[in-house]
């Protein structure tokens, strides 16, 4: 099995890459250059000459606020050029995977997100992965496709919240963190497991996987701080206390029951990752 994956030198990407291999599949790890998302003919055409048997698409437009001012390339790279690929997956026969996020619903009250619930992004982050997910489902009559989507990413191979509050802690008695948006990390390393596992099934749908309980920003800066032995102390604030160009979602709880139904096994706990992530990033 021949297997296509964008956006190899971000987090996720680098871990699909990692357990792919692993698993003994023939991988395509594709960059920006060789397959520039804001060109959605090139990103096209890349996909229909290397003719995968699939396509784990992890790239994406991802800075949140500064998509506030570049709302047209924030669409072309996670709406239209999702949609070239997934045409290209459809006329090659390959299977698609496309890695969509929390924001795509409203991110208010306290329920637990299920995949068919009403979406509403309230940013253009939101709004253009929303467009992705629709333009493949277009583009791809056949079904052949898994939508995923996850949320507070963090992995060995990036910059990601961790990392920046362990930087921040080796220096600061005192830390401000939100405390009123709740959802639930995605480890990297956990989440490319699963996606190994669909990319070989026919298990085809919307799926959200992320780890397992949930939590506030705080709570994640506190155990990061705690399993790291720092003293520290994060002083929970609300949202308004850190205004950002770009509206975040309050709820980012989203429902695992998808991954019951289709067969595929649930992440861990979060915190049980995030032990195992520091360490990971221990032995670099």
């Amino acid at each position: 099995m021949k297997v296509l994956v964008t956006g190899v030198t971000g987090q996720l990407g680098w871990d699909v890459m990692r357990v792919l291999r692993a698993r003994g599949l023939e991988v395509i790890g594709a960059t920006r250059e060789e397959m520039p998302l804001d060109d959605p003919a090139k990103a096209r055409d890349f996909v229909t000459a290397t003719r995968p048997d699939a396509v784990i698409h992890c790239a994406a437009y991802t800075a949140v606020d500064r998509a506030e001012d570049e709302p047209e390339l924030c669409r072309t790279i996670n709406g239209t050029a999702t949609g070239a690929i997934a045409a290209a997956c459809e006329t090659v026969g390959a299977k698609l995977i496309y890695i969509s996020t929390d924001y795509v619903f409203p991110g208010t009250g306290e329920m637990f997100y299920e995949t068919n619930d009403a979406t509403g992004p309230c940013n253009v982050y939101g709004a253009s992965k929303l467009e992705g997910e629709r333009a493949l489902q277009d583009a791809m009559p056949s079904g052949r496709f898994f939508i995923v989507r996850i949320s507070w990413v963090f992995g060995a191979h990036g910059k990601n919240f961790i990392r920046t509050i362990l930087g921040l802690a080796k220096t600061r008695e005192e830390l401000t963190v939100v405390n009123d948006q709740i959802g639930s990390p995605t480890y990297t390393a956990d989440l490319a497991e699963l996606l190994a596992d669909m990319v070989k099934s026919e298990r085809f749908g919307v799926y959200h996987a992320t780890n397992e309980s949930v939590c506030s920003w705080a709570e994640l800066a506190s155990e990061a701080i705690r399993l790291r032995g720092f003293q520290t102390r994060v002083t929970p604030v609300p949202s308004d206390a850190y205004p950002t160009k770009a509206t975040r979602p309050k709820n980012s709880r989203l429902s695992k029951s998808s991954l019951d139904v289709g067969g595929f096994h649930r992440l861990p706990d979060w915190k049980d990752a995030v032990a195992r992530y520091l360490s990971e990033i221990d032995l670099e």
